[in-house]
């Protein structure tokens, strides 16, 4: 029976939002096409994770457990990644459009002649077809994309953050070991070090809420309401180049076209313009909350809710009722 694989990506045995939603999308594609459905994972302990795969459709779990995956090595994962496409022969294979997972899939394609579809918005499958939606031009159009599976290899995907739902599907999965077949010592890149971000808090990457600052925060005082808004919603950080610039915030709290992609449940947009460069990151949220004193910027063309006014007047008493539902 063909084969549709996503691979999910785990940090700290916790599986990654975006490959959760992939693998839900992969779900019904397998459905719809009479395939297995199979997922694959690498960390220290692979087999930890495949309940939570199970749980989101997938019948069979690739595990390969290494103590070398406690570091984001790319080559492994390719390598790894390599290994169980043998394995497995699946037709497609589907990854979060992470920042890691973005490096891999070049490397995999070039390794296995594969041809790849990134940073999709929506894919689907027929016969040997992939057919796919990606964002182009900073996010401004959308181009519809086609790739045939060769003979010998799958169609590569990789799916943008809040393109789908997570849904749970329960089953209880197969679950096969694979050996890692490379020596980790034998990479020509290695790990030197890992810095951690200086403002600490939650991962952008995977948080469902984000408060993203602009250039109309300015200054310190406007810096920490958001952090007191950041942290009574417990949401992660993000910022607009300018104010990343201005020194505000760290780079890697940069969303849109040259920073991040964020697609979380709840985005406060705060003293941010809306310059398409800035959108292209963060068009995927279900909510958008945006907060400026300019009535014709054009972030309310996107927003779901807007405010018109100044974020000193508006944030402190948002915060003061959002402490007092709290019961804080």
């Amino acid at each position: 029976m063909p084969t549709i694989l996503t691979h999910v990506p785990v940090s700290d045995g916790t599986p990654n939002r975006t490959a959760l939603e992939a693998l839900t999308r992969a779900r019904q594609i397998a459905g719809e096409n009479g395939w297995t459905c199979a997922a694959s994972v690498f960390a220290p302990d692979a087999t930890a994770a495949a309940e939570t795969l199970g749980r989101y459709g997938a019948q069979t779990v690739y595990a390969v457990s290494d103590d070398a995956f406690a570091q984001p090595l790319g080559g492994l994962v390719v390598d790894a990644l390599a290994t169980v496409i043998r394995e497995a022969a699946p037709e497609i294979v589907v990854m979060p459009s992470t920042e890691g997972m973005k490096d891999a899939l070049g490397g995999l394609a070039q390794r296995l002649g594969a041809p790849a579809l990134p940073d999709v918005v929506a894919f689907s499958a027929s016969g040997t077809a992939v057919e796919a939606t990606r964002p182009v031009m900073a996010a401004k159009f959308r181009a519809t994309v086609t790739a045939e599976k060769p003979a010998d290899a799958p169609v590569l995907v990789s799916v943008r953050a809040g393109s789908y739902t997570a849904e749970e599907s329960a089953v209880t999965p197969e679950v096969i070991r694979v050996a890692l077949a490379t020596d980790p010592a034998s990479l020509k890149a290695s790990l030197r070090e890992v810095i951690a971000s200086a403002s600490g808090g939650v991962d952008l990457a995977d948080a469902t809420v984000v408060v993203a600052a602009g250039r109309g925060v300015r200054d310190e005082s406007g810096k920490a309401l958001v952090d007191e808004l950041a942290e009574v919603t417990g949401a992660a950080i993000g910022a607009s180049r300018a104010v990343v610039e201005m020194g505000l915030f760290p780079p890697e709290a940069q969303i849109g076209q040259t920073g991040k992609v964020v697609a979380p449940d709840l985005y406060f947009a705060v003293g941010i313009s809306g310059a398409i460069q800035h959108v292209a990151g963060m068009t995927g949220s279900r909510t958008i909350v945006a907060i400026n004193k300019d009535p014709d910027a054009p972030i309310f063309d996107v927003a779901t809710y807007g405010v018109v006014g100044d974020l000193h007047q508006v944030l402190p008493p948002l915060i003061a009722a959002l402490r007092e539902a709290k019961g804080q």
